[in-house]
């Protein structure tokens, strides 16, 4: 999957993985450029979550290459933490404390400029900020989720990794899941991986489609219809 750009938000080479003796990803080759949104679809077990990991730099390839902005996690890893934010499966945030000491605690981390007004943006952003004040634990999975995904764009990164972000949310969440993709001053690339077509197809204007840990197709969002569309991810998805 090749883009026609300058310096690439996102750029993987050859990038496999192996768990013993099973494969997650076979020779996946990626590149998005900046502000791009892409959607990556694929059933459960098709390698999402882990291509997802291995561009955030939270699992190693067994082989291949990534860079974000081209920069090499090998030798670049603490700056390219710093310029990804991830929403996966486990919301990564402390359950003793607030939403709001969770958010203050990422901000520091990060290194925030004027921590305190970001977190109020954030809170606000995920309509969160009546629930600031309560523990994590005390909160539904939906607000959990709410709170992941104001964790993951606190340092305002360049590029946002979301593995289906609208996992336990109402339609309002995933409304406002949205408006995040457009903050950054639409610089920022959003690489989304989802089994939900529909949601792809409304937040993401190039698709790609993931199955046995390899990229099968790929294509614009606006050349298909949501019926052509899950027509063909059917048919990739049953022939493997």
């Amino acid at each position: 999957m090749t883009v026609a750009t300058g310096l690439l938000a996102v750029e993987a080479r050859d990038i496999g993985r192996r768990f013993g003796r099973t494969t997650a990803l076979r020779g996946v080759n990626l590149d998005v450029a900046p502000g791009e949104r892409l959607a990556i679809f694929g059933p459960n077990g098709s390698g999402k979550t882990t291509l997802l990991r291995v561009l955030a730099g939270l699992t190693r390839p067994t082989k291949g290459s990534v860079s974000i902005g081209g920069l090499d996690y090998r030798r670049h890893e603490l700056e390219l933490r710093r310029r990804v934010g991830v929403v996966a499966h486990h919301p990564y945030l402390y359950e003793d404390l607030t939403a709001e000491e969770n958010l203050q605690f990422y901000g520091r981390m990060f290194g925030v400029e004027q921590p305190k007004r970001r977190v109020d943006e954030v809170l606000d952003m995920v309509g969160m900020e009546r629930r600031r004040r309560d523990r994590v634990r005390t909160l539904s999975r939906g607000m959990q989720q709410r709170l992941a995904l104001a964790r993951a764009v606190i340092h305002d990164p360049d590029v946002l990794l979301l593995d289906e972000p609208d996992t336990g949310l109402d339609q309002e969440a995933v409304a406002q899941m949205g408006d995040l993709f457009l903050k950054g001053g639409g610089s920022r690339t959003v690489l989304l991986a989802t089994h939900d077509l529909r949601v792809g197809m409304q937040s993401c204007a190039r698709f790609a489609i993931l199955v046995n840990g390899r990229i099968v197709h790929e294509g614009q969002q606006a050349d298909q219809s949501l019926s052509d569309l899950e027509e063909l991810y059917r048919s990739h998805a049953s022939a493997y």
